[in-house]
C-alpha cells in the first residue's frame, strides 16, 4: 500500500509540471509572408497574419523563405502589466 501511494506521487509530480508548461505553448501553420533573420517571421493562415519575433535561441530547422510553409512553435509571455482599475475607481468617484 505504502509503495502504491509513493509511486502515485513519483508520477504526479513528473506530469504536473508538464501540463502546466504546456498551456503556454503554442503553435501555428502556413505560409511564410516575411522572414527577417534573427528578427521576426511572419505566418499567414487562412487569411489571419502571424508576426512572431525571432532571437539567438530560436532553433530554425530547414530553409525558411517566402512561401514556404511552415509550422511556428511560439510562447507568449507578458512584459508589462499595467492596471487601470485605480484609474475608473476614480473617475467614479468624481461623479
Amino acid at each position: 500500500m505504502k509503495r502504491t501511494v509513493v509511486a502515485a506521487a513519483i508520477v504526479l509530480a513528473l506530469v504536473v509540471p508538464g501540463i502546466a508548461r504546456a498551456t503556454d505553448a503554442y503553435q501555428v501553420t502556413g505560409t511564410v509572408t516575411d522572414f527577417e533573420k534573427g528578427k521576426s517571421i511572419t505566418v499567414n493562415k487562412d487569411g489571419e497574419k502571424f508576426e512572431i519575433a525571432i532571437d539567438k535561441k530560436t532553433k530554425v530547422e530547414g530553409e525558411v523563405k517566402k512561401d514556404a510553409k511552415v509550422t511556428v512553435k511560439y510562447k507568449m509571455t507578458a512584459t508589462s502589466i499595467e492596471s487601470k482599475d485605480k484609474d475608473k475607481k476614480e473617475k467614479k468617484d468624481k461623479k
